[in-house]
């Protein structure tokens, strides 16, 4: 998969490093910090000008300035909002005593501008944190050079900073955020707003980062494009599917929209499916069959156009599905295994999701069968992180600790594309591409909410949506259709995977139109 040109690219900690090395050889000393510090300053601005009190004379700003270049960045923002009439109280970590030549360069300008300073004193720096009211707190203490949890005065610090009501800007990352990843280990700050450096990372947009980070904006610093390497991840966004979302042409039938099978719905679970194929008729496929593993409903009251059958009776490859969607309901029983068995050894385009996943993390023989699925159509997997974490055979905090990491591993073993639901959802390619999804939150915390995600990935693959860009354009369709039933009123807490469905069809349509 290629980085599509106008996508925002994500870089990790290591490709930072060496842009930086790369752009430092032909600047003077300090140049990146110092233009770090001035982008620092007008985001703080920016801010501070959206308070309703706007006179510079009132507004206070608390500045905490870490050990590292970190550090430096928040010291040289500290001189310009300084210089800028604002009043700046400096808070020097006590672990800052060695540092680099720039970051000496930085305190000196700091010192000799208007800035106040407390120099590394515990006591003080806690009180100063808790001497409210501040109009802002900016966050210089750890940046992606972090090689360690927050501890002693930092980490207190850092909680008691969390209990403030001000806007809290980060710089680079919130300190004790790791950025690739986006895990916290203990502690870290929790912002309103982050400015990061040179480029985005991961870990800003998946795990905690959505939650730690606040709004992301990033300072490119002037660096040379040709500096940048080739990013394997990056954020999702219309523009990476949005060509398959077209007004449709007059002469059509409903054989030009694929057909769905939904393959699930064992006893007692018969409203995973129905969730799964409901959602697949409105978001556009054609024909949409139910194959129940359990007693198969007489018709779907809710959706009378949805065809329900007994699995064991459906032909998954002489009826040429445009898409197989297996698991939601499925159950874990010897003709649960057997149903899934013969979906994989279908030619159709399939999903895997739910109890389909669990099957497979018991069974390695049905791994091996879909790892060797040569010739067939596309598989996509969409596993929450228990189910990665079984079929990967570690723990679901392992899989949290570095989502990126596992969905790749998981696509490059199986031969798949992986959509690892979650906040900041990974989609993931057998060659290691990753895509972060940016839409969706906290309503889709939800029972169901993964067989409506299930059932349009299947109707995309079913109308001819290639296997990357349907995995992409499903999570993100799902997401936003949350977001804008949030934002009309409707959750997020109390929504229903129910509510989704028209959502989604709402959205595709006038993305269409």
């Amino acid at each position: 998969m290629t980085l599509h040109a106008t996508a925002t690219a994500l870089y990790t900690i290591a490709d930072i490093r060496a842009i930086e090395e790369a752009a430092a050889r032909s600047l003077p000393q300090g140049a990146l910090m110092q233009r770090a510090g001035q982008a620092a300053a007008s985001a703080a601005l920016k801010i501070l000008n959206h308070m309703e009190d706007r006179e510079a004379a009132h507004m206070r700003v608390l500045v905490l300035a870490g050990p590292g270049n970190n550090g430096g960045d928040a010291l040289e923002a500290a001189a310009h909002l300084a210089g800028a009439g604002i009043e700046v109280l400096v808070c020097l970590a006590p672990e800052a005593r060695s540092t680099s030549p720039e970051r000496e360069q930085a305190l000196s300008r700091a010192r000799n501008s208007a800035a106040r300073f407390i120099d590394g004193d515990t006591t003080m720096a806690t009180a100063a944190v808790n001497a409210a009211p501040w109009n802002l707190i900016i966050d210089g203490l750890f940046g992606i050079g972090a090689a360690r949890p927050l501890a002693g005065v930092c980490r207190e610090m850092a909680q008691l900073v969390n209990q403030q009501r001000c806007p809290v800007l980060a710089l680079d990352v919130p300190s004790g955020l790791h950025a690739d990843t986006g895990a916290v280990d203990g502690v870290a700050i929790k912002a309103t707003h982050t400015i990061t450096f040179i480029g985005d990372k991961p870990g800003l947009h998946t795990a905690n980062g959505r939650d730690q980070a606040g709004s992301v904006e990033v300072a490119a610093l002037a660096i040379e494009p040709q500096l940048l390497p080739q990013a394997s991840a990056q954020l999702s966004g219309l523009h990476l599917f949005i060509r398959h979302l077209q007004p449709r042409r007059q002469n059509t039938h409903k054989g030009s929209y694929g057909s769905v099978a939904v393959i699930g719905g064992a006893s007692g679970m018969a409203g995973a499916p129905i969730l799964s194929a409901r959602t697949a008729l409105h978001a556009g496929a054609g024909r949409v069959h139910i194959g129940f593993a359990g007693t198969p409903l007489a018709h779907d009251g809710g959706q009378p156009e949805l065809m329900c059958k007994r699995a064991q009776d459906m032909d998954f490859a002489g009826m040429a599905f445009g898409a197989l969607v297996a698991g939601p309901g499925l159950g874990d029983d010897s003709d649960s295994v057997e149903l899934l068995q013969r979906a994989i050894d279908s030619d159709s385009p399939l999903l895997l999701d739910a109890d389909a996943l669990n099957l497979m993390a018991a069974e390695p023989e049905l791994q091996s069968a879909l790892a060797t699925r040569t010739g067939a159509g596309a598989t996509i997997l969409t596993p929450h992180p228990l189910e990665a974490a079984r079929l990967l055979d570690i723990s679901v905090a392992e899989v949290q600790a570095d989502r990126l990491a596992a969905a790749r591993q998981l696509a490059a073993q199986l031969g798949v594309i992986v959509i690892l639901k979650g906040s900041g959802t990974v989609i993931a390619a057998q060659d290691g591409s990753v895509v972060i999804n940016t839409t969706g939150g906290p309503a889709l915390a939800t029972a169901g909410t993964g067989d409506v995600l299930a059932g349009l990935c299947g109707s995309l693959l079913a109308q001819g949506w290639p296997e990357w860009e349907a995995a992409i354009g499903a999570a993100w369709l799902h997401g936003a259709a949350a977001d804008a039933l949030v934002a009309a009123g409707t959750g997020p807490i109390g929504l229903t995977a129910g509510e989704l469905i028209p959502a989604i069809r709402k959205l595709i349509n006038a993305l269409s139109a």
